[in-house]
């Protein structure tokens, strides 16, 4: 800015300098955060799925074959051992269902080989109705998100519906997946007990998996919302950009 003096004439040059020292440090720890949240998601899914496939490979086949042989051999004993063998292959049987179970909540595999609608639908289908909820999947997407994205968002959604099942008390759940400016908007809508979502208060540790969602959308840079109040139910909102 010039500076002039009280006769106008031309004295020199006002500048105004400001410290960014201290909002470029903000700014580089943020990113660095970002940048090992993200590492850590991926060695985490890396981990799950390593898990998964051999909980599936080794573990379930397994039972699959001990519960096939108990089968034939319940055809062949005396009729007075054909009941506890039936009750040894129900055993069976449910452990097969709970080590699906397990794979299904570590690695979907419908996400890899179907894609994020087909597994978020098998979830609710197979997982979430299993705990006496009522839910419903709302999905006009028409674009397949990259694999990233897509885990990103089931995970999201995954634990938004474990908060659920926990805490709200609920009977239905909605789930709706929408393509909204170059990205997706997923809500998860049930009809709880609700709560007080004060993510700063002294209880902040309670809301731990309010938290994770939240980072997980910031990391994948889109943006987290939860809307609840006692006696209404909660709203848990989010987007995530799709790269083009």
């Amino acid at each position: 800015t010039a500076l002039f003096d009280d006769n106008g004439r031309h004295t020199g040059y006002g500048k105004v300098t400001r410290d960014l020292t201290e909002q470029r440090a903000v700014e580089h720890e943020l990113s660095e955060r970002r940048r090992l949240l993200n590492h850590l998601v991926h060695a985490q899914e890396v981990e799950r799925r390593r898990i998964a496939w051999d909980v599936h490979d080794d573990s379930i086949q397994s039972m699959v074959a001990v519960g096939m042989r108990l089968q034939l051999l319940a055809a062949r004993v005396p009729e007075e051992h054909t009941r506890l063998l039936e009750q040894l292959d129900e055993t069976v049987r449910a452990a097969i269902s709970r080590l699906r179970g397990l794979v299904f909540q570590l690695r979907p595999t419908a996400i890899d080989r179907h894609g994020l609608i087909p597994a978020l639908s098998a979830y609710l289908d197979s997982i979430v109705a299993g705990w006496g909820l009522k839910p419903v999947l709302d999905s006009t997407l028409d674009i397949e998100p990259p694999p990233a994205t897509a885990l990103t968002i089931f995970r999201i959604c995954q634990e938004a519906l474990n908060n659920v099942h926990k805490h709200a008390r609920a009977t239905t759940v909605t789930v709706t997946v929408r393509g909204v400016e170059d990205g997706i908007g997923v809500r998860v809508v049930d009809n709880g007990v609700g709560f007080r979502p004060d993510l700063r208060s002294s209880q902040a540790h309670e809301h731990f998996g309010l938290i994770e969602m939240r980072e997980r959308s910031e990391t994948a840079g889109g943006w987290w919302t939860v809307d609840s109040a006692p006696g209404r139910g909660t709203t848990v909102e989010f987007w995530l950009p799709v790269p083009r």
